[in-house]
């Protein structure tokens, strides 16, 4: 995790100050106890003050002492590791706590820019893409062994980023920058004037020495592309040089020694074209490849190997497609393969051209980086298959909870009737107990769906995590240690408390279960400012304030090709029986819902970190108040008054719902749908206190009829009951006066005890 604030150079400011008020106070107590023997009092009393002003006085001037030596030693190492690192022949840097620069090489000055007092997160951003993914990574495989490095691509290269964690929470990095010198084909490197900077150990056995300029090995300067130069002191032997411009002015020549009776490519043809082009044979034997496209495939020069080894899901063998397009058939016709790269996913888009070579058949194939538009249509499909599981969800979880009332309800009314001495009581509440677990298996899938009803209030996550401690410990077990960090200056977020307590449950037992033996887990806020926008994954993250939640763990990590599956909903790592595959779906659609991001990295073997990123409230402090609470319960014995008009499709929540408001004595008037029910209120003696009406129904919604029967009887309460959330059907609407909301599925007394307390409001 980087900060992006000086908050820790700030708590670590204040330590050090506290320090120095308690030595200051040790030396204030003792100057008082030495005025109190001062005083004219009993001798053995004043012997007594004296002597703790003695101690008070020893103990403070120690302390004092001991921080001044701590400061003065930790100033004299700061000043040893500086020097250090100014010296450094290699690009290095040394940072803080807080990732501030505090000495940088003179190569790191140069070629970064880094500076004494700069952010040095902010500097890698600035060179390298991708740096605050990969300096996370190395973060947190340091955090394990106290060093840690990762490849980076940088320019035509690579760059490898290696940390070492050293005392006090400050750190060394350094970039090396890698070359090209081990590879396995002749390469030497060139300044501006052809003087020859370096050459690898493939170059030096070509020619059999090293040299100075390049005139001294080829013999016909200036070098043409495809050309083919005699070596100097040697003309019988040719070679072939491919030359590659760098910044600086210099180049990089790839060597090749061309026997008797090669073929040799014309100037601007195979290799020099800027296109990845092969030549293949009919079986898909690589018969060659150019610059292009060995670097696009990741083949060495001169390798001999078969496209069916780079290349896969063309969705039938690809011998097939080769010899249909040698034959003639299929050709100009492009295919979408997915290249078996190690290091990173490439997708290619694949044209076939057929040829002749002395008679016989051969294949170019022009290959086209399709990466990006892969990408692009996975994201497309990817928001079009988790928009139809969301309906699907939405849509279950509303028929699942009307089934679930009518369990439920006519559980209650059953329990009415019996007593805990009667022998169908235990049964009758295991029915109510596993109704009540099928409801919250339900609210999952309306969080995954984010059509969970929200009940949004200013929160401050310092107190919320501390009041869910206790039970976050009781999860985790006593193998698992957990760990709280906050940081000082922390504002606050407006989101519902109960949903976010269950994603940090949901979190903390994935991170339990991924620590099988023992571990720490930690979690961390912080205060987090982007000034530019962030954009991860397939998220793009505005500038603003933000508050962000890290749950980190020590456990056995996520492979990386499942890394970005585990917000699926029904994808779980965990072995059949063990896991739903809801957890984290649920915590994706909270997170969203609550206008918020998730980001996961992941290290096999070393762990996991989620991030969680949620907009700063801003408001005055006087909008902080306590969430709103329910009105207190009407008591449940107390007979009611008043006449209530049902309205519900479904037959059996409509006669549990009836049969509960009838036990509290209401009059009760059943209507099947919203036109039955403005039928009713058509005829002048019916009489109506307050409408119980379903949201969804065929024909009339709820609010539609509800609006129509209120321009005659504006005086009537309403209470909206639905298995969607409350802003589904209330969005780009008309807000009902007099109005309240009961989601189902609800119980007996929640029916009545919201009419009663609707009624008397």
């Amino acid at each position: 995790m980087l900060p992006t604030e000086d908050a820790m150079a700030e708590a670590r400011a204040e330590a050090g100050a506290s320090q120095l008020r308690y030595g200051l106070g040790l030396v204030g107590i003792a100057i008082v106890c030495l005025a109190l023997a001062a005083a004219p009092v009993p001798g053995l009393f004043q012997f007594a003050v004296f002597a703790a002003g003695g101690v008070f006085l020893a103990l403070g001037v120690v302390w004092l002492a001991a921080l001044l030596w701590q400061e003065q030693r930790a100033r004299r190492m700061e000043q040893h590791l500086a020097d250090l690192v100014e010296s450094d022949p290699t690009c290095a840097v040394l940072c803080d706590r807080t990732h501030r620069v505090r000495a940088t090489s003179a190569v790191a000055s140069d070629c970064l820019g880094a500076r004494r007092g700069a952010s040095f997160p902010v500097i890698m951003q600035d060179v390298f893409a991708g740096a605050e993914d990969a300096m996370r990574r190395i973060e947190l495989g340091a955090k394990a062994s106290g060093a840690a490095s990762e490849e980076i691509p940088y320019r035509s290269g690579k760059c490898s980023i290696r940390l070492r964690s050293l005392p006090g929470g400050w750190s060394l990095w350094r970039l090396v920058m890698l070359d090209q010198s081990d590879r396995d084909v002749p390469v030497i490197r060139v300044g501006p004037d052809d003087e020859i900077l370096s050459m690898n150990a493939r170059a030096r056995a070509l020619f059999g020495r090293e040299a100075a300029e390049l005139g001294e090995l080829v013999a016909d300067l200036p070098l043409t592309p495809g050309k083919v130069h005699p070596m100097q002191g040697e003309p019988e032997r040719k070679l072939q040089v491919m030359r590659s411009d760098a910044e600086d002015g210099g180049a990089e020549l790839v060597v090749n020694e061309v026997e008797a009776g090669d073929q040799v490519d014309p100037v601007g043809s195979f290799e020099t074209l800027p296109v990845p082009l092969l030549r293949l044979a009919p079986d898909g034997t690589i018969l060659s490849a150019n610059g292009e496209a060995r670097e696009l495939l990741d083949l060495r020069a001169n390798e001999v190997s078969n496209v069916a080894r780079s290349m896969e899901g063309l969705g039938r063998p690809l011998a097939d497609w080769l010899s249909e397009a040698a034959e003639g058939r299929g050709l100009n016709r492009s295919e979408f393969l997915r290249l078996t790269r190690p290091d990173r996913e490439v997708f290619v888009q694949v044209t076939l051209n057929r040829t002749e070579d002395d008679g016989r058949p051969v294949l170019i194939a022009v290959l086209n980086d399709a990466t990006e538009l892969k990408t692009l249509e996975a994201q497309f499909v990817q928001s079009q298959k988790m928009q139809a599981i969301g309906q699907l969800a939405g849509g279950v979880a509303h028929d699942f909870n009307n089934l679930l009332t009518a369990i439920s309800g006519h559980c209650d009314l059953l329990l009415l009737r019996h007593d805990q001495g009667d022998p169908d009581y235990s049964d009758l509440v295991q029915i109510n107990q596993n109704a009540n677990r099928a409801a919250a298996l339900v609210g999952q899938l309306l969080a995954f769906s984010r059509k969970q009803t929200m009940r949004p209030e200013v929160l401050d996550l310092r107190d919320t995590l501390a009041d869910l401690t206790h039970l976050l410990n009781r999860l985790v077990g006593e193998k698992v240690r957990l760990v709280l960090r906050h940081d000082p200056i922390l504002p606050s977020i407006r989101a519902d408390r109960r949903q976010l307590e269950q994603v940090m449950m949901n979190l903390v037992v994935n991170a339990r279960d991924a620590m099988r033996d023992s571990g720490e887990l930690m979690i961390e806020t912080e205060r987090r400012i982007l000034r530019e926008p962030l954009r991860r994954d397939r998220a793009l993250v505005p500038p603003g304030t933000y508050v962000a939640v890290t749950v980190s763990d020590e456990g056995i990590g996520i492979p990386s090709d499942k890394l970005q599956k585990v917000f699926e909903p029904f994808f779980t790592t965990k072995r059949t029986g063990e896991g739903t595959g809801l957890g984290l779906s649920t915590v994706y659609g909270i997170v969203k819902q609550s206008g918020g991001f998730i980001f996961v990295d992941s290290v096999l073997g070393r762990g996991s970190v989620f991030t969680l990123l949620f907009p700063a409230h801003v408001g005055a402090r006087e909008e902080e108040v306590a969430p709103e609470e329910p009105p207190a319960k009407a008591p449940v014995t107390a007979p009611s008054e008043g006449v209530v008009l049902l309205v519900e499709d479904e037959a059996p929540v409509r006669s549990f719902a009836a049969r509960a408001l009838r036990l509290r004595s209401y009059e009760v008037i059943e209507a099947e749908t919203g036109e039955e029910a403005l039928e009713l209120l058509a005829r002048e003696d019916t009489k109506v206190d307050v409408f119980v009406t379903d949201v969804v129904m065929p024909g009339m919604d709820g609010p539609t009829w509800v609006r129509e029967a209120q321009k005659t009887r504006p005086e009537a309460r309403v209470v909206f009951i639905s298995g969607y959330a409350e802003n589904v059907f209330s969005a780009g609407g008309d807000e009902v006066p007099n109005s309240v909301f009961l989601p189902k599925p609800f119980s007996l007394s929640e029916l009545a005890d919201t009419v009663a307390m609707h009624l008397t409001a």
